[in-house]
């Protein structure tokens, strides 16, 4: 279930994972095949949710069928307690719905004009910087935990309201719903591609992809080092022509990062996690929408700028 976010780059694609990797694949009409990249596969040693197995503390739980948790042989694994795409789209549509509620009434109450704008902005920066932290608590525990998911969305989405109304209002006036149009836009195409194959994503498109972000993330973090020390834009990735190049970079390592969750959620429908994983599924997606969305701001606040 876990891609370049972090939530779901802990466990996911490696071979002794908490979840199911890549190489495998459940058998059609039958349980899922039993190999070391399938962690949900039935009698897989490393497997937490392995019905029964040594030291699986799953292993007799109310997931688990009676007859299995006596050493019966294995069954196809119970349907209760497992995580469904209803149970993914839900949590996805109240993380996003709050965070989408909180940036509107950030929108509202915090105003940016002349008099306002540094009280609004030093609190959409504020709420930033405790989302992050409330995404990185999350992100280190093995388990989803609904109140930071959504305090997390709901910090994330102050800031997020914040930001948009000073790009709208100040830069380019309709900015905030272009970059929604956008996001929607990019996560549908990729969602179409994803499902009907174009997309493969395996190990060598997740190295690739990893290997982008962090040449990307690194650049960045240079580029925020030499304006806070040498002024102005640092070394210019963040403005005029090399800036719009970069933000076209960033939506789309966005949208292989969407790639990467599509699967990642796929895998957890395909061997049976646990239905609070569904928690991961939603952090994460909102994690890498809200990465998009804000490229695509800042690429129309670059377009847009007189500079």
């Amino acid at each position: 279930m876990r891609s370049r976010n972090p939530v779901f780059s802990r466990r996911g694609f490696s071979r002794d994972n908490g979840y199911a990797g890549f190489n495998a694949a459940p058998q059609a009409g039958g349980p899922a095949v039993a190999t070391q990249a399938n962690p949900y596969a039935q009698g897989t040693q490393g497997n937490p949710y392995a019905q029964p197995a040594a030291g699986n503390p799953y292993a007799q739980n109310p997931y688990a069928q009676p007859d299995q948790q006596f050493g019966a042989p294995p069954q196809a694994p119970a349907t209760t307690g497992r995580m469904t795409m209803d149970d993914v789209v839900i949590r996805t549509a109240s993380t996003l719905g709050v965070l989408v509620v909180t940036a509107a009434l950030a929108w509202a109450l915090l105003p940016v004009d002349d008099a306002n704008i540094s009280r609004s902005y030093g609190i959409g920066i504020g709420a930033a910087l405790i989302g992050m932290v409330l995404a990185l608590v999350q992100s280190f525990k093995r388990k989803p935990t609904p109140a930071l998911i959504l305090s997390y969305a709901a910090f994330e989405g102050v800031f997020l309201g914040v930001v948009s109304s000073v790009v709208d209002n100040r830069i380019a006036d309709g900015a905030a719903m272009q970059a929604v149009i956008g996001t929607m836009a990019v996560f549908a195409g990729v969602l179409i591609a994803y499902k009907a194959g174009w997309i493969r994503v395996n190990r060598r498109f997740y190295g690739f992809v990893m290997a982008a972000a962090l040449g990307f993330v690194f650049l960045m973090m240079v580029n925020l080092l030499f304006a806070v020390f040498g002024g102005g834009d640092g070394l210019g990735f963040r403005s005029g022509a090399l800036g719009v190049v970069f933000g076209i970079v960033g939506i789309i390592l966005g949208a292989c990062f969407l790639a990467l969750d599509f699967k990642q959620v796929e895998d957890g429908l395909a061997y049976g996690a646990p239905r609070e994983e569904a928690w991961f599924a939603a952090f994460g997606l909102t994690l890498t929408l809200v990465w998009i969305y804000l490229e695509f701001l800042r690429l129309i606040a670059i377009l847009n700028s007189n500079d």
